[in-house]
């Protein structure tokens, strides 16, 4: 074991190395230009994620859809990776990261719109959908869609499960002192509760859930801009100039270079936005939506709430926190910075990191579980998805009670390998991808109804 597990990070050394980083970004940037700055429907996006849409076929609403992908996405990476981030890469990878998120919004975009373009329905009428049936119906590569739904179901078992019930388990036994065991059996207990009612059930959840612990967090974030407010100027001028500088950021951070900067930065805005990877796709293809755009530009502001909104309020409350009070903070990673920068709210601010994180990573664990049981159906049919629950149920529970260096790195190498397979349906979909939205952003109406008849499986 401990030689496949040197396997695995020799093998996540070059899948997460440079030329995946620059074949994410580069498709970011790509589709930005090829969709003439689709950026710039950001408030009409937000807009429409919060209003009904009754014209279109789906199984939850498009609010729905998008706090379930939400859920997913909104996790560990949002506190404690931006934390590493500018750990390693100086106070520059702040900027990195939102500028990850800026042009990501155009890949959410893109991968929604396929999703929701080549989706099917079941035979009771249930809406599938996701990068596999963009591979299939779209380019006639049945056999990458495969391997998509291969990857995607290892790495929602690693990422959405046992590792977020880890986290969670060690916060809980190190700051109440309460056993994994009991913690594991009641996170367990509560996911089987929500998902053994599928889709409908996790969405409405989640439709409660997300909107609490953002507003939560990112309060508990401007209190503490609020206490730091003499350094926050201070804190965004280090933020533009070491993103672009080459000299060492000093006053508490690590000398960072700027390739070094861009590289932490951009690689945790894709690990914590997850555009390009094709997780959301997955479940914007459930929700009720009048045309393919509607919904793409409504999944859109899941990248510019995760990384433009939540992952930058991170990161300046880490730098401001850090310009405050340099040789408290130098030196700390991760969590331990994260958690330094919020006891400076008096009593509650544990509190307030703690109960973030919590929600953070329960959320995960919900959204991922629609995920992963999508790639399974895909591969097995409809007999697989209530064994698949049982399954992830136990999940939750093992992986809260064990060591997971193992599963991390695992579910890191499958994450990379199931992002080829949706990148190659982006680029070589990228024409009907545009053509869709000159259709009916351009052309037409964001109301128009599309009236293609959405195929019949089994």
């Amino acid at each position: 074991m401990q030689a496949f597990h040197d396997f695995i990070i020799f093998l996540n050394g070059y899948l997460w190395g440079p030329p995946m980083l620059i074949l994410l970004f580069g498709t970011h940037v790509f589709l930005t230009f090829r969709l003439g700055f689709i950026q710039k429907y950001t408030g009409l996006a937000i807009k429409l994620s919060v209003s009904k849409d009754t014209a279109g076929e789906g199984d939850v609403s498009q609010f729905g859809a998008l706090t379930t992908a939400l859920a997913a996405t909104i996790g560990t990476g949002n506190i404690v990776g931006v934390a590493t981030a500018v750990a390693l890469g100086g106070p520059g990878a702040v900027l990195w990261c939102w500028l990850t998120g800026v042009f990501g919004i155009a890949t959410k975009y893109g991968e929604a719109l396929l999703s929701v373009k080549y989706r099917v329905k079941t035979s009771d009428g249930t809406m599938l959908g996701g990068p596999m049936y963009a591979l299939e119906n779209g380019l006639k590569m049945k056999w990458l869609a495969v391997l998509f739904c291969i990857f995607t179901g290892i790495a929602a078992f690693g990422i959405g499960n046992m590792v977020q019930a880890n986290s969670i388990a060690s916060m809980v036994v190190e700051n109440f002192g309460i056993s994994p065991y009991i913690s594991g059996a009641i996170m367990a207990i509560l996911t089987g509760i929500v998902i053994i009612g599928g889709v409908k059930s996790i969405a409405s959840v989640c439709e409660k859930l997300v909107p609490f612990m953002a507003i939560f967090y990112v309060l508990g974030c401007l209190v503490i801009l609020i206490i730091n407010s003499a350094y926050v100027g201070q804190a965004f001028a280090l933020i533009f100039s070491n993103a672009f500088s080459p000299r060492a950021a000093g006053g508490g951070f690590i000398g960072a270079s700027v390739m070094i900067a861009a590289r932490y930065g951009i690689a945790r805005g894709l690990f914590s936005n997850e555009s390009g990877l094709g997780s959301a796709p997955l479940v914007a293809a459930a929700a009720k939506t009048a045309n393919p755009v509607r919904q793409a530009l409504v999944s859109s502001t899941g990248t510019f709430w995760d990384t433009v909104v939540v992952c930058a309020m991170t990161g300046l409350v880490l730098v401001s926190s850090i310009v405050r009070n340099p040789a408290g903070l130098e030196g700390l990673k991760g969590s331990a910075l994260t958690s330094a920068a919020f006891d400076q709210i008096p009593v509650i601010g544990p509190i307030v990191l703690t109960v973030g994180l919590l929600t953070f990573v329960f959320s995960t664990i919900l959204g991922w579980s629609y995920y992963g049981e999508r790639a399974v159906e895909y591969l097995f049919g409809k007999k697989i998805i209530m064994p698949y629950r049982l399954l992830w149920v136990i999940g939750v529970f093992v992986g809260s009670v064990m060591s997971l260096p193992l599963v991390w790195d695992l579910a890191d190498a499958m994450n990379a390998m199931m992002a080829i397979p949706n990148l190659v349906s982006l680029l070589l979909l990228s024409g009907v991808i545009a053509s869709e939205t000159r259709k009916y952003l351009v052309d037409g109406s964001i109301d128009d109804v599309d009236n293609t008849p959405i195929p019949t499986i089994k």
